[in-house]
Order: C-alpha cells, then sequence, then structure tokens
C-alpha cells in the first residue's frame, strides 16, 4: 500500500515538474533580460573595507558554471580579510544557472562541518541567508551565500526555483546571481570570523542589491 502511495506522489511531483518545465520555456521565449554593468566594475571600498587582491577563477571553474559574469575578490577591514564571489547569470532559459556552494564546495575538498541560517541586519534592511562552515585539513573557513534575484535575497534553493518560473511568466525574466562570501577561521577563531563576516555582509549587501538589475 504503502508503495503504492509513494509511487503516485512520484508521478504527481513529475507531473508537476513537466508542466513547470514547459511554462518556464514558454514564458522564456522573448525574455527581457536587463542590461547588467560588469563585475570588473564593482566597488572597490565599502565602508572601512578595500580591495585587498583580485581572485583568479580557473577555466576548468568557468567551464562548468557557465555565468555571464563573474567576479571573485579579497578584501581587507579592521577585523581581518573576507572573500566576495558573485556570479551573474543573464537568463537560465539555456540551462545556464547557479551552482550551490553545498555542491560546489565538497567537489574542491571542503568539507562541511556545520550547515544553517542567520539573520543579519543591514542598512537596506534585514536578510535571511545561509551560513555553511567547511574544513580542508586544519584550514577551516565560513562561508554566507545567498541568491540576488532581482531585488530579492533567497536563502533556500526550492525558493529559488519558484520564483525562477513565476518571475519567467509574470516578467519574462529569470537573471539572478550566487553571492557568497568567505572567511578563513583562524584557530579557536569562530566568534571572530563570525563578526568579520556579518560585518562585510552588513557593509556590502546594499552595494550588491544596488549594483545588481532589480
Amino acid at each position: 500500500m504503502n508503495s503504492l502511495i509513494q509511487s503516485k506522489f512520484v508521478r504527481i511531483l513529475t507531473l508537476i515538474f513537466a508542466v513547470q518545465t514547459a511554462l518556464f520555456y514558454s514564458a522564456s521565449r522573448g525574455e527581457r533580460a536587463p542590461v547588467a554593468p560588469p563585475l570588473s566594475a564593482f566597488p572597490s571600498a565599502a565602508g572601512s573595507w578595500t580591495l585587498q587582491q583580485e581572485g583568479v577563477i580557473e577555466q576548468a571553474e568557468l567551464d562548468v558554471l557557465k555565468s555571464d559574469d563573474i567576479m571573485t575578490r579579497w578584501y581587507t577591514g579592521p577585523e581581518g580579510g573576507a572573500n566576495l564571489f558573485i556570479a551573474y547569470f543573464r537568463s537560465q532559459r539555456t540551462g545556464q544557472s547557479p551552482h550551490s556552494p553545498k555542491n560546489c564546495l565538497p567537489g574542491s575538498g571542503w568539507q562541511p562541518s556545520e550547515s544553517g541560517r542567520v539573520d543579519i541586519s543591514t542598512p537596506a534592511g534585514p536578510i535571511h541567508i545561509n551560513r555553511y562552515v567547511v574544513a580542508r585539513g586544519d584550514n577551516q573557513s565560513l562561508v554566507y551565500y545567498w541568491y540576488q534575484s532581482q531585488g530579492r535575497v533567497i536563502a533556500d534553493e526550492f525558493a529559488a526555483k519558484f520564483y525562477l518560473i513565476n518571475d519567467s511568466i509574470r516578467k519574462h525574466r529569470s537573471d539572478t546571481a550566487l553571492v557568497r562570501v568567505v572567511v578563513p577561521v583562524a584557530p579557536g577563531g569562530m566568534d571572530r570570523a563570525e563578526k568579520t563576516g556579518q560585518d562585510f555582509v552588513k557593509t556590502f549587501y546594499p552595494v550588491v542589491k544596488n549594483y545588481l538589475p532589480q
């Protein structure tokens, strides 16, 4: 009996997915993708944070991500440093879409030790984002990430898919961006990393919000 119910449930989910996919691709015709400024022109300073170094993204990673624009930078502030990574996708209609750091980081050798969400108050309003702690050997990093989608902050991948379908139908848009902040954790220094990361997000979130299409 349970297998029958489970089989019926799977068929219903498959049907719903098929309908959503059809609506997405039909709504994407004539997509009105906004023109976004190049990420190379992203501000080099905000608040007490200043650009320390432009990062390098390997070609193999670029080939996997297939984003329309991408940036990785190290910034330095009063309490330490943080890496800001942004991958912008002008359209998701042809299979281009953000890859969750929960999938990418383990592929790079980083193993997760904690996973959850956190609320951070910013000058542009409170945001609810992902909090992720990863380790590789003796190195540990605190990761915050979210999807910046047409003025929205989205933490949940399933919610991101819902908005993708909804925006494709209502606005003929499927543009989005993955925003990731990484803070190295010194031995026994999680509290300091947390303080550094949250200060970075508070400072840069309004910049990110105003820079990417809304």
